[in-house]
């Protein structure tokens, strides 16, 4: 028999935090929302409004927690803070929830200086947690609307992981359960990297061939840094794989991709503003735990080499181009 998970916390609300506060509200759900940032905070107090989605008013049914302790005696917790954050507010979290309450993390990253993923990140800071992970091909204005949208969510258990589906799904957004954790990870950390490299293609006017290209290559780097870090092939060639990375490598609404066009038209990574990129981050411990597995990936390279400054643009488009020519595996 399932366990249901009828009070959900979301601990962030950003604005995918926002918006699947306001999914899981549809769903049915009891959600607490619990935001850190003061301004933030005030705002969504004071209009029922997150200043990272404009326009978008929280449901009533959506009740803002005052503290995170709070929030942390719901039955399960989406935990939708940015990666390189995740430990921080796991820690934060860890006194505060009980036994074997599942922490779902929405963020897609691999934590610098650690090279750990997110869950990973979460069981060593909250001994007793039942880590999983939400992602896939999802942009929060979507969801925050009601549109059809279909993601992945990853438990170890694959109980756990139907019975969390069946927490937060509705009409509207549909979670596919899965139990390969890493592979869900893998998939939504290394596509935003390559997604900052579509950007560049698009913001350099490369054209629409390049463009494929770039992404067809770049989706076989994916694949071949899953296989190393134990993935299953068909959670890569599935939502949060292949069908995350056509999504962020193709609308200006991925915030990793238009930092890619500004790359691109020649302004400098420090220059750019525009919200959370999370590639940016990510790019460079991507790089390293590839070269430490032998992975080959050259379009991720690329773009650690744009953001790290130690390549032009120009530069780093020869590399790709220069490459020897071999067969296509």
């Amino acid at each position: 028999m399932l366990q249901t998970f009828d009070h959900i916390a979301v601990i962030g609300a950003g604005a995918w935090g926002t918006a699947l506060a306001l999914s899981c509200a549809r769903a049915g759900r009891a959600v607490t929302l619990f935001e850190h940032d003061a301004a933030n905070a005030a705002a969504l107090a004071q209009r029922r409004e997150s200043l990272f989605l404009p326009g978008v008013r929280l449901d009533d049914r959506v009740m803002l927690a005052g503290t995170l302790a709070e929030a942390a005696r719901a039955q399960a917790i989406l935990l939708v803070v940015p990666a390189q954050a995740v430990r921080t507010a796991a820690t934060a979290l860890a006194p505060l929830i009980a036994e074997r309450t599942p922490v779902i993390v929405c963020a897609k990253g691999i934590e610098r200086g650690t090279k750990k993923f997110m869950a990973e990140v979460v069981a060593e800071c909250v001994t007793g947690a039942a880590p999983a992970i939400l992602s896939g091909p999802s942009f929060a204005t979507d969801v925050a609307r009601g549109l059809p949208t279909a993601v992945t969510l990853a438990a170890d258990e694959e109980k756990l992981a139907r019975e969390l589906t069946h927490a937060i799904g509705s009409a509207s957004l549909r979670p596919y359960h899965s139990t390969d954790v890493r592979g869900v990870e893998i998939g939504g950390a290394a596509k935003n990297v390559l997604a900052i490299a579509a950007g560049v293609v698009a913001g350099r006017g490369l054209g629409a061939s390049a463009m494929a290209a770039l992404t067809t290559r770049g989706f076989a780097e994916l694949v071949r840094f899953g296989k190393a870090y134990g993935a299953r092939a068909e959670t890569m060639m599935g939502l949060s794989g292949l069908g995350d990375l056509i999504l962020t490598s193709s609308s200006p609404q991925s915030r990793n991709f238009s930092f890619g066009v500004s790359l691109g038209r020649g302004q400098k990574p420090g220059a750019i503003h525009g919200g959370l990129a999370e590639g940016v981050f990510t790019a460079s411990v991507l790089v390293e735990m590839a070269r430490e597995c032998g992975v080959d990936m050259p379009i991720s390279a690329a773009v650690d080499a744009l953001l790290t400054e130690k390549k032009s643009v120009d530069a780093a488009i020869e590399s790709l181009l220069t490459r020897p020519f071999k067969a296509e595996a």
